[in-house]
């Protein structure tokens, strides 16, 4: 299921600020992400309702498997993509911002050529 670009960069905020092993809270992405605390209510209502996201007792945010899915896909994109850039010369700041907009419009095949290709012609 194809979701919204927005939806898919809340949903690996969440994981990224999962992986200091410290619980998420709706503040932490809104932090992240440089978003208002209302703005990421409204997304997190939208992402647990089509089963991306669960709130604990502690309203803490957990991705459902659904969610992780979709955030570790993007994840692995962000970072192959990003250090791809990097290793072409471009500065690793614009390469991030510019991951961070290619990841979202690639196809799974285009980006599996791009893997292949890097593969193949990286430096041993």
């Amino acid at each position: 299921m194809k979701i919204q670009e927005s939806a898919e960069n809340y949903l690996e905020a969440i994981l990224v600020l999962g992986l200091s092993g410290d619980p998420v809270r709706s503040i932490d992405v809104a932090n992240e992400l440089s978003f208002s605390k209302p703005s990421v209510s409204i997304a997190m209502k939208n992402l647990r309702q089509g089963g991306y996201v669960e709130m604990d007792k502690y309203r803490h945010l957990i991705l459902t498997p659904s969610g992780r899915e979709i955030a570790e896909r993007m994840y692995e994109r962000h970072v192959f993509l990003t250090d791809w850039l990097t290793s072409l010369g471009v500065p690793t700041a614009l390469a991030a911002r510019d991951a961070c907009k290619m990841e979202h419009i690639l196809s799974v095949e285009s980006f599996e050529a791009i893997k292949r290709y890097s593969k193949r012609h990286s430096p041993r």
